[in-house]
C-alpha cells in the first residue's frame, strides 16, 4: 500500500479537496434522520404544519448541500484517481525500458502487461473507491454510533456487540481474501502467456496440426483461472451477507428493546433505526470496500515487484562517449543465462578491425546470436571482457553504444503504421534520399514502388500484409538508414532467394566499406563473403579465418561445408 499513498501524495490537492466534501456530505447524512425525528415528534404528533414546514425546509437545504458535495467529491475523487492511474502505468513503462533483457526473461512479457493493465487498474479503482466510499463508512459508521448512543444510551450494549461481530467478520474477510486475490491475478498471468504464445506461434500451430493440444493448454489455464475466482468470489459473497444478517439482528434487538418507550419518543426511535440502517449500509460498504482493498494490495505487491526491480545491467557511474569506429575484441569471455548453470559461451577470444566484416557459423545452439548479443549490451559477459575500440563496453554510455550499433534480427520486427515510419523508426528525421540509398541496398526499394501507395503504404501488426523477405529486406534497411559504426546481422537473409541475397550482401559491402559487419549465417554461401570466418560449436570458437584457412584446418567447419557443397574439401 506504500506504492499507492506515494501517487495520493503527488496529488494532495485534489485529493484533499475530496476529503473536504465528502465530510460535508457525510454530515449531511448523519443530520437527515435527527431532523426526521423532530419532524414526527413536534410536527406530526401534534399535526404541527408549521413544525414540519420548519423543519422540512432544513432538511431540503441539508439534502441540497450534501447532493452539491457529493458531485464535487466525485469530481476530485474520480480526477485524482484517473491522473494516478496514468502516472503508475507511465512510471511502470519507463521502468521496464530500463529493464535488461535477464529481468525481461524473468519477469515474462506477458506478465508485465498483465500489471500495466490490469494491476493498474485494481489500484485505481481502490484509489478511487477510497475517496469515494472507503473514507465516508467509517465517518458515517462512527457518527451514527454516537448519535445513537446519545440519543438513546440504552442501546450501548446491543451497538458494542453489533460492532465487534462485524469487526470479526471484516477481519476475516481480509485474511481469507488477501491470498485468494494474489492467487487469482497470478492464474490470469497463466492464461495470458498461454495465449500470448498461441497467437505470436499460431503459423507453427496450424502448421503441424496442433489445435487440439494447444486448446487443452488453453483451457486448462482457463479452468484453473475460473477456479481460482469461484473461490474468490465465494468469499465476497458470503462476508458482505453476514454483514447485513449481523446488522439487521442489531436493529431488530434495537426494536425489541425499545417496544415500551413512549409515543412522544417515536420520533428518536425512528432516528435510531435511520442510524442503525446506516450503520447497516457503511459496514455492508466497507466490507465490500476490503475486497476492493485487497485485491489492490495484491496489485500493489506485483506493481512493486516491478517498480522495485533492480537491472541486471547497470549504467556506468561515470561513462565515456567515444566517437566509435568499430574495431571489437573479445577477451577470455565467458556467458551463462540466469538461472543456467551451463555456459553457453566458454573462452571466446578474438578480434575484429574497424570495416571488417566477420561470418558467424555454426550448428544450432552453437553460442552465435549469444556472442552477438555481448556487442550492444543486451547481456552483460559472466567472466571476460567485450571491448570496443579498446574500451570496455561496461564503460561506454549506453545511448552512445546503442547509436553506434544496429541489429537486424533473423524475425523481423516491424510495427503498425507505414512504410516509411518504420524506416524512420530509428532515425525520426531520416532525408527522402537516405531512405531511398538504403532500401535500394537492402533490395527493398523494387517492391516498395511498385505497391499502390509505395512508401505510404499502411502495414498491419507485424507486418502482416508482407511476406517474410520483404520484412527481413525493410528490416535491414531499417537498420542501413541509421549508418551504424557496428552492422548485426543475424541471419536476417535466410527468407531472402540465393540471387537477392547475392545483391544485397554485394551492396552492402561496396556502399557501407567503413562498417563493422557481424554476418550470422547458417549458410556456408553467405559466410564465405566475408573477410574471414568464425566457426563455432557448443559456445566455443572451433576456428577463425578465411574460408579457405577453415576448410583446411576446422573439422566442425568442414563438416557444415560438406553436408550443404559437397564432401571436397578445396573450395
Amino acid at each position: 500500500m506504500k506504492l499507492i499513498f506515494h501517487y495520493i501524495r503527488k496529488h494532495l490537492g485534489s485529493f484533499i479537496a475530496a476529503m473536504i466534501f465528502l465530510c460535508i456530505e457525510a454530515t449531511a447524512d448523519l443530520l437527515q434522520p435527527t431532523f426526521m425525528g423532530y419532524i414526527v415528534d413536534n410536527g406530526v404528533k401534534d399535526a404541527n404544519i408549521g413544525q414540519i414546514m420548519y423543519y422540512g425546509a432544513i432538511m431540503l437545504g441539508i439534502a441540497a448541500v450534501g447532493a452539491f458535495s457529493a458531485v464535487m467529491r466525485n469530481i476530485f475523487s474520480c480526477r485524482t484517481s484517473q491522473y494516478i492511474g496514468k502516472e503508475l502505468r507511465g512510471d511502470i513503462y519507463r521502468k521496464v525500458q530500463t529493464l535488461s533483457f535477464e529481468n525481461i526473461d524473468r519477469l515474462q512479457p506477458s506478465s508485465i502487461i498483465t500489471r500495466i493493465t490490469n494491476d493498474v487498474t485494481q489500484i485505481q479503482d481502490f484509489t478511487s473507491s477510497s475517496m469515494r466510499i472507503m473514507i465516508k463508512m467509517p465517518i458515517t459508521c462512527i457518527g451514527a454510533i454516537a448519535l445513537i448512543i446519545i440519543k438513546t444510551p440504552q442501546q450501548i450494549p446491543v451497538m458494542i456487540v453489533t460492532l465487534i461481530l462485524a469487526a470479526i467478520i471484516i477481519m476475516a474477510n481480509m485474511k481469507l481474501g488477501y491470498p485468494r486475490f494474489s492467487n487469482l491475478q497470478k492464474k490470469l498471468d497463466k492464461l495470458n502467456n498461454v495465449s500470448r504464445e498461441f497467437l505470436t506461434s499460431i503459423r507453427v500451430v496450424k502448421a503441424f496440426n496442433a489445435e487440439g493440444q494447444e486448446q487443452e493448454k488453453f483451457e486448462a489455464a482457463s479452468e484453473n483461472l475460473s477456479k481460482a475466482s469461484i473461490s474468490t468470489m465465494r468469499i465476497m459473497a458470503i462476508f458482505p451477507a453476514l454483514i447485513n444478517l449481523v446488522v439487521n439482528l442489531g436493529i431488530v434487538v434495537l426494536l425489541w428493546i425499545t417496544q415500551s418507550q413512549a409515543s412522544s419518543e417515536i420520533g428518536q426511535i425512528m432516528a435510531a433505526v435511520n442510524y442503525m440502517t446506516q450503520v447497516l449500509f457503511a459496514l455492508s460498504m466497507v466490507s465490500s470496500i476490503f475486497n476492493t482493498a485487497v485485491r489492490a494490495m495484491a496489485s500493489s505487491k506485483r506493481v512493486s515487484e516491478i517498480m522495485e526491480e533492480v537491472p541486471a545491467q547497470l549504467s556506468p557511474k561515470t561513462p565515456i562517449f567515444p566517437n566509435i569506429k568499430g574495431e571489437i575484441s573479445f577477451e577470455h569471455v565467458h556467458f551463462s543465462y540466469a538461472g543456467s548453470s551451463r555456459e553457453s559461451l566458454n573462452q571466446i577470444d578474438f578480434h575484429i578491425m574497424p570495416g571488417e566484416t566477420l561470418g558467424i557459423i555454426g550448428p544450432t545452439g552453437s553460442g552465435k546470436t549469444t556472442l552477438v548479443n555481448l556487442v550492444p549490451r543486451f547481456y552483460d559477459a559472466t567472466k571476460g571482457k567485450v571491448l570496443i575500440d579498446g574500451h570496455n563496453i561496461n564503460t561506454i554510455d549506453e545511448q552512445t553504444l546503442r547509436t553506434a550499433v544496429a541489429v537486424v534480427p533473423q524475425k523481423a520486427l516491424l510495427f503498425t503504421g507505414t512504410i516509411l515510419d518504420n524506416l524512420r523508426w530509428g532515425k525520426r528525421d531520416a532525408t527522402e534520399e537516405e531512405i531511398t540509398r538504403a532500401a535500394k541496398i537492402a533490395c527493398a526499394d523494387t517492391f516498395v514502388t511498385a505497391m499502390k501507395d509505395g512508401y505510404n503504404t499502411q502495414l498491419g501488426q507485424g507486418g502482416v500484409n508482407l511476406s517474410g523477405g520483404q520484412k527481413q529486406r525493410l528490416s535491414l534497411a531499417r537498420a542501413l538508414i541509421r549508418n551504424p559504426r557496428i552492422l548485426i546481422l543475424d541471419d536476417c537473409t535466410s527468407a531472402l532467394d540465393a540471387s537477392t541475397e547475392a545483391t544485397v550482401l554485394t551492396g552492402l559491402r561496396k556502399q557501407a566499406k567503413d562498417m563493422t559487419v557481424l554476418l550470422i549465417s547458417q549458410r556456408i554461401s553467405t559466410v564465405m563473403r566475408a573477410d574471414r570466418i568464425l566457426c563455432m560449436e557448443n559456445g566455443t570458437v572451433q576456428g577463425l579465418g578465411t574460408h579457405q584457412e577453415l576448410l583446411a584446418q576446422c573439422p566442425t567447419y568442414q563438416a557444415i561445408y560438406a553436408s550443404q557443397i559437397g564432401g571436397g574439401t578445396n573450395g
